[in-house]
């Protein structure tokens, strides 16, 4: 394992969750209503809530993750400020996206985080309507990390702006929604020079499957062959997707499959990213396999 640099680019935090419509099970902090019925939202062993860097970094340091791209999602509520406070903490272990919803209203946190994080697929303007602050995106050189509607229309929308700003940083998220028609048209997109794709959640998206996840290595190896493996980049979505899998099964599944070479594998895993978030290679962690207990 050693010999992998392994780089998280789709990840979550927060100190509290804001958003009204997910609401903390009183017995149980680890587990919320959502949209009215009960889901275990997080591992059991978060009691209180909150979903911070330090345990996130056990996590990592554990599953020898070097660094994670924080990004961020309408259900979780606006965490501007505290992923400001661990931006700063953790200046190389984190690379933290301020929450975009509002295509007249820019974060407060525009310059002080690294990318912005639009949910696509949660909003209800065009996409049209954020052309200035990808602009300004684009000329600030910052990262937009995407999640887009499992629909064409914003996929057009999204080409059209790409061409607008064809220098605009853009990380699409949830690996394109393999599970939806458009799959293949989101995928597409990162035939634009800056244009990459992200895994993040995709083994919730295949979670029918259980470990080791056979189609979703499946869809990651036609993504690969419809425009290089060096447009793709492994993502967790921690937390909630280690509520069924652990933190090191997110990406295990990649690297005991046959389907990839030692070179794609080192490229997923970490080596695209290192390059797209333009991480420092000399100040993230080389981290060493600690024996477990058990063994």
């Amino acid at each position: 394992m050693e010999e992998y640099l392994i780089i998280d680019a789709h990840a979550h935090l927060w100190q509290r969750a804001t958003n009204p419509e997910v609401q903390p099970i009183p017995s149980n902090p680890s587990r919320s209503m959502f949209f009215g019925e009960e889901r275990q939202m997080l591992p059991p062993f978060m009691i209180d809530g909150s979903n911070t860097a330090e345990v996130f970094l056990s996590n990592m340091d554990y599953a020898q993750v070097s660094a994670a791209v924080i990004v961020q999602e309408i259900i979780d509520g606006n965490q501007d400020e505290y992923l400001s406070t661990v931006q700063a903490h953790y200046p190389n272990r984190f690379f933290c996206c301020s929450l975009l919803t509002d295509p007249h209203t820019l974060p407060s946190t525009l310059y002080s985080l690294k990318g912005i994080a639009l949910p696509g697929h949660r909003v209800k303007e065009s996409l049209h309507t954020f052309l200035p602050i990808f602009k300004q995106m684009e000329s600030n050189n910052q990262i937009l990390s995407l999640c887009l509607a499992d629909d064409e229309h914003q996929i057009s929308e999204m080409q059209e702006i790409i061409q607008e700003c064809p220098n605009l940083k853009v990380a699409i998220g949830h690996f394109g929604m393999p599970t939806t028609p458009s799959w293949r048209s989101q995928i597409l997109l990162a035939r634009n020079k800056n244009v990459m794709i992200e895994s993040g959640g995709i083994t919730w998206l295949f979670n029918y499957n259980g470990f080791p996840f056979p189609d979703a290595t499946d869809h990651i190896r036609m993504a690969a062959d419809m425009v290089g493996m060096d447009k793709l980049m492994w993502g967790s979505d921690y937390p909630r997707t280690i509520t069924a899998i652990t933190y090191k099964m997110a990406y295990d599944f990649i690297f005991h499959s046959d389907k990839f070479t030692h070179e794609e594998k080192k490229q997923f895993l970490g080596h695209n990213a290192l390059r797209f978030y333009q991480f420092n290679e000399n100040k993230i962690p080389k981290l060493q396999y600690i024996k477990n207990m058990s063994e």
